[in-house]
């Protein structure tokens, strides 16, 4: 059995009502991520069900996606690669748009951080209704990366991002679920 079947993590997630907009219930990881047991435990149930996966690198998505995925790169002995807000990265990139509630964001990646024929593992904290994963692993695959799997914290099965992911063809991996938004 791993550690986080054994640790209550839904007991570390802190809701905050009405953020960012009224009626949402924001999940904030910040107190899961601060506490050394909740923290080992998100990382260790991210990282179990691919330890024995051919993995080149894992993503992770700004921000709370790099604190997560840095450390599932770590334990894996993988590279990382980040995937960041427009603008943010120093060098050549390659950028995906995608569909906000009201409006249009985008995400990028450096042109030369993903080799055609690399297996990635996309890591963030949460997945709502799949907007920026889906983009994120459209950037991968521009690159000619393979993507293996995307994992999640928190899913919120109620906003069908995990079934827009899975329609891609991406297997999905969370360790809790919150209902509704």
């Amino acid at each position: 059995m791993t550690m986080h079947r054994i640790v209550d993590l839904e007991s570390y997630v802190r809701t905050i009502p009405d953020y960012p907009k009224p009626g949402i219930m924001f999940r904030d990881i910040t107190t899961l991520i601060a506490d050394p047991v909740g923290f080992r435990a998100s990382v260790d149930g991210l990282l179990v069900p691919f330890l024995t996966m051919e993995i080149d690198h894992v993503a992770g998505i700004e921000a709370r996606g790099f604190i997560l995925g840095g450390a599932v790169a770590h334990e894996l002995g993988r590279g990382f690669v980040p995937i960041r807000k427009k603008g943010k990265l120093p060098w050549k990139t390659i950028d995906q748009d995608y569909q906000l509630e009201y409006g249009v964001d985008t995400i990028e990646i450096h042109e030369d951080a993903i080799k055609p024929g690399e297996k990635v593992l996309v890591i963030d904290d949460l997945i709502a209704t799949g907007g920026t994963a889906n983009a994120a692993i459209e950037l991968i695959r521009r690159s000619g990366g393979e993507v293996v799997a995307a994992a999640f914290v928190i899913d919120l099965p109620d906003l069908g991002g995990t079934r827009r992911l899975q329609e891609t063809g991406v297997r999905v991996h969370t360790l809790m679920e919150f209902e509704g938004d």
